[in-house]
């Protein structure tokens, strides 16, 4: 079914706005997603950590990333020993071939000592341009 409404400049059919609506909606939605991808993130995020970080060692960017351009963000979740020596990691997400730069440059990180373990999250954002 096709509504028309009429107006001074002539019809209008409905169906074709509505469509025209949706693919607006669509782009308008496809550039905010992008913007959060591509746009300014910080290389490193903690979460949930009651402990400061002693010594961080920054991850190496793996030469076959760079070479294809890839990007992207890997997220692990890291229990910290009393002693603050990270004794667990499990990854949460990520692109395999940056899992593994992330991992072991988080495995050399020393944190402050505490009673017990300690869990959170830590966020690497990978990017050739920085």
């Amino acid at each position: 079914m096709d509504l028309r409404i009429f107006s001074r400049g002539g019809n209008v059919s409905l169906q074709r706005s509505a469509r025209s609506v949706r693919v607006l909606l669509l782009v308008f939605l496809t550039i905010i997603s992008l913007a959060g991808a591509f746009g300014p993130v910080a290389g490193l995020a903690q979460d949930g950590f009651d402990r400061k970080v002693k010594n961080k060692v920054p991850p190496s960017y793996p030469e076959i990333a760079r070479k294809i351009g890839l990007t992207g963000t890997v997220k692990l979740q890291v229990v910290v020993a009393p002693n603050g020596s990270v004794k667990e990691t499990k990854v949460i997400g990520g692109h395999p071939i940056l899992v593994t730069a992330a991992v072991d440059a988080v495995k050399k990180w020393k944190f402050d000592t505490a009673s017990g373990d300690s869990t959170g999250t830590i966020e690497f954002r990978f990017d050739p341009g920085n």
